[in-house]
């Protein structure tokens, strides 16, 4: 008898303590998660943390991605800043870059990037830096991009798409949805309610959707959990 048996990925952000400052748990949560998005200097993380965290995610089999992001310490990536396509993209050349030579030091591969934060935000609803950033990914070889569902009707992941990534879309247990299916980005990061997030996978799981703020259901086909 055949029996088909359902996965996803467990994706979490990692690497983004810096300096005597730790943010997260990350050796707690590396043994239970599959992917892992690493901060890349701008918004956390610094080049000894980076070096640890890809240690510790080879150690325990986590593939790793890059988590570029504002350059912007002080307020976590998450504040709006206006970039040009050029900036937009040497951003992401220059965090991946910076990853992608601790993954090689540890003999691993970049598996992914990932926006992070309100650079994210700024890539979803800026079409006109969605070419030369999505040209910018694509020099990294065969990665793919992670992207917090949905990813239709969105410039940057036809720009993206086109260049011949593939995008695996995303939805967070631990986060709110708006009705039209964006997701909302925390200015100050709350700390989640571990009885929302779990029925919020259930939720997923069972029938490939999650819950907007409205209490409206928005229907997805991710096959992510971040």
């Amino acid at each position: 008898m055949t029996v088909d048996v359902a996965t996803f990925d467990l994706n979490c952000d990692m690497g983004e303590s810096l300096g005597n400052w730790v943010m997260g748990s990350d050796e707690e949560i590396m043994p239970f998660i599959t992917t892992a998005n690493v901060a890349c200097g701008f918004h956390g993380g610094d080049p000894v943390t980076m070096a640890r965290t890809v240690a510790l995610a080879r150690e325990h089999g986590v593939a790793v991605g890059s988590h570029p992001g504002y350059q912007d310490l002080l307020g976590f990536g998450r504040r709006r800043m206006e970039l040009s396509a050029e900036d937009a993209a040497a951003y992401v050349t220059y965090q991946t870059g910076a990853l992608q030579a601790f993954l090689q030091a540890e003999g691993m591969q970049l598996h992914h990037i990932k926006a992070h934060g309100a650079f994210f935000a700024f890539l979803r609803d800026e079409p006109a830096v969605a070419d030369a950033v999505a040209k910018a990914i694509a020099a990294f070889g065969d990665v793919m991009l992670y992207w917090p569902a949905p990813a239709e009707g969105v410039a940057f992941c036809d720009a993206v798409r086109a260049e011949g990534i593939e995008i695996v879309e995303e939805i967070y247990p631990d986060l709110t949805y708006a009705p039209d299916g964006k997701l909302v980005i925390e200015r100050h990061k709350q700390a989640a309610d571990p009885e929302f997030a779990a029925a919020q996978v259930r939720q997923f799981l069972e029938d490939g959707s999650v819950t907007a703020n409205d209490v409206s259901a928005i229907s997805y086909h991710s096959g992510l959990v971040e």
